[in-house]
Protein backbone atom coordinates (compact mmCIF):
# COMPACT_ATOMS: atom_id res chain seq x y z
CA UNK A 1 0.00 0.00 0.00
CA UNK A 2 1.80 3.29 -0.85
CA UNK A 3 1.92 6.08 1.03
CA UNK A 4 1.32 9.65 -1.03
CA UNK A 5 2.23 13.31 0.47
CA UNK A 6 1.23 16.48 -1.15
CA UNK A 7 3.61 19.57 -1.03
CA UNK A 8 4.93 22.91 -2.63
CA UNK A 9 8.75 22.02 -3.25
CA UNK A 10 10.47 24.83 -2.23
CA UNK A 11 13.21 25.29 -5.18
CA UNK A 12 16.44 25.43 -5.84
CA UNK A 13 18.84 27.17 -4.34
CA UNK A 14 16.33 27.28 -1.25
CA UNK A 15 15.49 24.19 -1.01
CA UNK A 16 18.94 22.14 -1.13
CA UNK A 17 20.32 25.25 1.65
CA UNK A 18 17.75 24.37 4.06
CA UNK A 19 18.16 20.41 3.28
CA UNK A 20 21.80 20.63 4.01
CA UNK A 21 21.68 22.90 7.08
CA UNK A 22 18.26 20.76 8.41
CA UNK A 23 21.09 18.00 8.14
CA UNK A 24 23.48 20.27 9.40
CA UNK A 25 21.31 20.70 12.71
CA UNK A 26 21.44 16.83 13.64
CA UNK A 27 18.15 15.98 11.58
CA UNK A 28 17.88 12.87 9.65
CA UNK A 29 14.57 13.40 7.94
CA UNK A 30 16.75 15.69 6.05
CA UNK A 31 18.39 12.89 4.11
CA UNK A 32 14.75 11.41 2.74
CA UNK A 33 12.53 14.40 3.08
CA UNK A 34 12.94 17.19 0.27
CA UNK A 35 12.51 20.62 1.41
CA UNK A 36 8.44 21.36 0.98
CA UNK A 37 5.35 23.11 2.08
CA UNK A 38 3.02 20.54 3.22
CA UNK A 39 -0.67 20.62 1.58
CA UNK A 40 -1.76 16.96 2.33
CA UNK A 41 0.54 14.90 4.88
CA UNK A 42 1.45 11.26 4.35
CA UNK A 43 -1.31 9.15 4.04
CA UNK A 44 -1.45 5.19 2.87
CA UNK A 45 -3.68 4.64 -0.50
CA UNK A 46 -4.67 1.56 -2.40
CA UNK A 47 -2.14 1.05 -5.34
CA UNK A 48 -5.93 0.60 -7.60
CA UNK A 49 -6.61 4.01 -6.22
CA UNK A 50 -3.79 6.19 -7.69
CA UNK A 51 -5.86 7.01 -11.29
CA UNK A 52 -8.00 8.79 -8.44
CA UNK A 53 -5.78 10.58 -6.86
CA UNK A 54 -4.17 12.10 -10.02
CA UNK A 55 -7.77 12.98 -11.15
CA UNK A 56 -8.42 14.93 -7.72
CA UNK A 57 -5.34 16.56 -7.75
CA UNK A 58 -5.85 17.88 -10.97
CA UNK A 59 -9.52 19.19 -10.32
CA UNK A 60 -7.55 20.75 -7.71
CA UNK A 61 -5.16 22.28 -9.24
CA UNK A 62 -6.75 23.77 -11.83
CA UNK A 63 -9.49 25.78 -9.36
CA UNK A 64 -6.10 27.63 -8.30
CA UNK A 65 -4.00 30.52 -10.05
CA UNK A 66 -0.47 30.55 -9.24
CA UNK A 67 0.62 32.47 -6.16
CA UNK A 68 4.28 33.96 -4.69
CA UNK A 69 5.31 32.44 -1.24
CA UNK A 70 7.50 34.49 0.51
CA UNK A 71 9.39 32.65 3.42
CA UNK A 72 11.31 35.03 5.91
CA UNK A 73 12.39 34.00 9.51
CA UNK A 74 11.69 31.17 11.61
CA UNK A 75 9.03 29.79 13.84
CA UNK A 76 8.61 27.10 16.14
CA UNK A 77 5.24 24.84 17.41
CA UNK A 78 6.69 23.82 20.51
CA UNK A 79 5.69 23.29 23.33
CA UNK A 80 2.74 21.66 21.76
CA UNK A 81 5.62 19.64 19.19
CA UNK A 82 9.30 19.40 18.39
CA UNK A 83 9.21 21.52 15.41
CA UNK A 84 11.49 24.65 14.11
CA UNK A 85 10.23 26.16 10.74
CA UNK A 86 10.94 28.51 8.43
CA UNK A 87 7.73 30.89 8.51
CA UNK A 88 5.54 31.54 5.21
CA UNK A 89 5.42 35.05 5.67
CA UNK A 90 3.32 35.81 1.77
CA UNK A 91 1.00 33.06 0.44
CA UNK A 92 -0.04 31.76 3.25
CA UNK A 93 -4.24 32.38 2.42
CA UNK A 94 -3.51 30.81 -1.00
CA UNK A 95 -1.40 27.96 0.52
CA UNK A 96 -4.70 27.68 2.61
CA UNK A 97 -7.09 27.29 0.02
CA UNK A 98 -5.11 24.93 -1.93
CA UNK A 99 -4.62 22.55 1.12
CA UNK A 100 -8.03 22.69 1.82
CA UNK A 101 -8.81 21.54 -1.64
CA UNK A 102 -6.53 18.77 -1.50
CA UNK A 103 -7.82 17.51 1.88
CA UNK A 104 -11.48 17.89 1.32
CA UNK A 105 -10.78 15.68 -1.78
CA UNK A 106 -8.06 13.06 -0.13
CA UNK A 107 -7.81 13.14 3.38
CA UNK A 108 -8.44 10.03 5.43
CA UNK A 109 -9.33 10.91 8.83
CA UNK A 110 -8.43 14.11 11.03
CA UNK A 111 -5.53 15.82 10.93
CA UNK A 112 -3.25 15.72 14.13
CA UNK A 113 -2.79 19.49 14.49
CA UNK A 114 -3.93 22.69 12.84
CA UNK A 115 -3.13 23.86 9.19
CA UNK A 116 -0.12 25.84 9.28
CA UNK A 117 1.83 26.87 5.95
CA UNK A 118 5.46 26.59 7.07
CA UNK A 119 8.91 24.41 5.81
CA UNK A 120 10.15 22.44 8.94
CA UNK A 121 14.25 22.96 9.32
CA UNK A 122 14.40 20.68 12.39
CA UNK A 123 12.03 18.10 14.10
CA UNK A 124 12.64 15.68 17.25
CA UNK A 125 16.02 17.16 18.28
CA UNK A 126 16.67 18.06 21.86
CA UNK A 127 15.87 21.66 23.34
CA UNK A 128 19.34 23.15 22.46
CA UNK A 129 19.46 21.58 18.95
CA UNK A 130 15.86 23.16 18.54
CA UNK A 131 17.14 26.03 20.13
CA UNK A 132 20.35 26.53 17.61
CA UNK A 133 17.95 26.16 14.28
CA UNK A 134 15.25 28.75 15.83
CA UNK A 135 18.81 31.20 15.86
CA UNK A 136 20.58 30.13 12.79
CA UNK A 137 18.29 30.57 9.98
CA UNK A 138 16.37 33.55 11.79
CA UNK A 139 17.40 35.80 9.18
CA UNK A 140 16.94 33.25 6.18
CA UNK A 141 14.71 34.86 3.11
CA UNK A 142 13.49 33.85 -0.01
CA UNK A 143 10.91 34.32 -2.58
CA UNK A 144 9.77 32.44 -5.30
CA UNK A 145 6.29 31.61 -7.46
CA UNK A 146 4.36 28.93 -6.93
CA UNK A 147 2.76 27.30 -10.28
CA UNK A 148 3.02 23.89 -9.30
CA UNK A 149 2.02 21.03 -6.63
CA UNK A 150 3.80 17.80 -6.22
CA UNK A 151 2.71 14.63 -5.65
CA UNK A 152 4.97 12.59 -3.55
CA UNK A 153 5.26 8.64 -2.71
CA UNK A 154 7.49 7.09 -0.41
CA UNK A 155 9.89 4.78 -0.75
CA UNK A 156 11.68 2.55 2.47
CA UNK A 157 14.89 3.06 0.79
CA UNK A 158 14.91 6.29 -0.60
CA UNK A 159 12.26 8.28 1.49
CA UNK A 160 9.78 10.98 -0.32
CA UNK A 161 9.98 10.74 -4.18
CA UNK A 162 8.58 13.34 -6.48
CA UNK A 163 5.70 11.34 -8.43
CA UNK A 164 4.34 13.61 -10.41
CA UNK A 165 3.66 17.43 -10.67
CA UNK A 166 0.15 19.26 -11.06
CA UNK A 167 0.65 22.74 -12.73
CA UNK A 168 -1.83 25.73 -10.81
Amino acid sequence: MPTIGVAVPVPEPWGEQLRRQRAGFGDPAAQTVPTHVTLLPPQETDADELDGVYARLAEAAADHEPYRIHLRGTGTFRPISPVVFVAVAEGISPTELLAKSIRTALLRGDLEFPYHPHVTVAHHLDDAGLDHAFDALADFECTFDVNAFSLYLHDEDDGWITHREFAL
